[in-house]
């Protein structure tokens, strides 16, 4: 009987510690592009989840309660910073667990908007004194309130050496909470970092040769990207959400469009601005979409390049018909 009641306990403490070890740590990060990376340190271990819905703007969205709730209770947080999630710090300071802003991080290179452009890139947060001028941007019929100059462009998830970064920070605050796994984790952000070299070259190889093709945008988004592969859109029309700008800012943008010539104009899904079609009539532009979000990618370990490759898929697929 001993012997019985000694099996039972030894079965049951096996149950337990593998339970344990089984217990996946709960990782919430704010949008969706830094839940693709940290899909790919999870993978085969766990599945991150994300605050914002789809369509959701990261600039202006409301928490409702049951958000607020995962805000406090996940194990791991992960936010672009005060730049992009207005909404966020406010909660974030009731948490008893890490919330990473990721624009924090040592090695990140952020560039700032200046005057209707990004003026400059920083390495580690630390003044580029190389650092060289965008070009001035075109017509914008109102400028973006959190594009203001001097601001942080928050849209640092576009540069492939960032999401570097990114992984390796979850990495390790995974491997610290889950020491069960930290080996996976390690490879995986080994992987990541391979999956991120080969995806780098197959975009310079894209995108080479492209730096003349005029095109234009409507939400100022790009320039990580851009910086990194040689490109420069031609303007930014900004517009507020689906408030139509008024007759002299449309003139004003059809001018630079017929002086461009043959271009592209990309908007970013789900909306596309109610003037699109109307800027282009008459004129050799092509409409076309760039998500910068990977609103309809999956969530998985190659769903972070996925989102750069179909970036660089569609720039090079509209660009090169001209």
């Amino acid at each position: 009987m001993l012997r019985l009641f000694s099996t039972v306990g030894l079965l049951c403490a096996v149950f337990l510690t593998s339970s344990a070890a089984l217990a996946e740590v709960r990782v919430l990060t704010s949008i969706k592009p830094l839940q693709l990376i940290a899909a790919a340190v999870q993978d085969g271990v766990g599945s991150p989840e994300v605050l914002l819905p789809p369509g959701a703007s990261p600039h202006h969205y409301a928490l409702r309660p049951s958000d607020v709730r995962r805000v406090r209770d996940v194990a791991l947080l992960y936010w672009i910073g005060p730049d992009l999630e207005s909404f966020l710090p406010r909660v974030l300071a009731a948490r008893s667990q890490p919330s990473v802003a990721v624009l924090e991080l040592p090695g990140m290179h952020l560039r700032h908007y200046a005057d209707g452009h990004a003026g400059h890139d920083d390495h580690d947060q630390a003044h580029d004194e190389h650092a060289e001028p965008e070009p001035e941007s075109a017509v914008a019929d109102e400028h973006d309130q959190d594009h203001r100059p001097g601001t942080v462009d928050a849209h640092l998830w576009l540069l492939p050496a960032n999401a570097r970064v990114i992984a390796a920070r979850m990495a390790a605050d995974l491997s610290a909470a889950d020491p069960t796994n930290a080996a996976r984790y390690q490879a995986n952000l080994g992987a990541f970092g391979k999956r991120l070299e080969a995806l780098d070259q197959r975009l310079k190889q894209r995108l080479g040769g492209l730096a003349d093709k005029p095109y234009f945008v409507f939400h100022e988004a790009y320039d990580y990207f851009e910086a990194a592969y040689g490109l420069q859109h031609a303007g930014v029309f900004s517009v507020l959400g689906e408030v139509q700008p008024g007759a002299r800012h449309v003139a004003a943008m059809r001018t630079r469009l017929e002086q461009a010539g043959p271009s592209c104009v990309f908007s970013e899904p789900p909306l596309r601005p109610r003037l699109a079609e109307t800027l282009i009539a008459g004129l050799p532009a092509t409409l076309a979409e760039l998500d910068t979000m990977g609103a309809t990618l999956a969530v998985d370990s190659n769903g972070y390049t996925a989102l750069l490759d179909n970036l660089g898929n569609d720039l090079a697929e509209c660009l090169n018909a001209l």
